[in-house]
């Protein structure tokens, strides 16, 4: 069974470290980062499976975080968490960019992983 890597981006502390605990267990392997900027240097050394940021941090934002990694790599799983509606925009950033609207229950993201598990698995 291969392990599936995912890249998560929040600048809260406490919802990073709460997710990250969350998510990591069998077959996943989760990195965390609290700046686009940090998870922009890591992508580029070695891209995840699915990367889940937030829109609204510092600095560099998560759509623009995910403007450059799909222009990279367009088949990029990304996940675009935020209080916020940005349903609209959201779907011209590419085909596997998807919209957890804050606060998401833990079950909409394990559905999203479960489709990039399987997407992944797919010949």
């Amino acid at each position: 069974m291969k392990t599936l890597s995912i890249m998560y981006v929040e600048d809260n502390t406490e919802l990073r470290n709460a997710l990250t605990e969350m998510l990591a267990g069998p077959g996943r392997a989760v990195v965390a980062f609290a700046t686009g900027e940090a998870a922009l240097a890591a992508w580029a050394a070695g891209a995840p499976d699915l990367l889940v940021t937030d829109i609204g941090l510092p600095g560099m934002s998560g759509t623009d975080l995910t403007r450059i990694v799909v222009a990279e790599k367009p088949t990029q799983w990304v996940a675009l968490c935020s209080g916020y509606e940005h349903g609209r925009h959201i779907a011209a950033l590419g085909k596997n960019v998807r919209m957890l609207p804050k606060p998401f229950e833990l079950e909409q993201l394990e559905a999203l992983i479960g489709e990039v598990n399987e997407a992944l698995s797919s010949p």
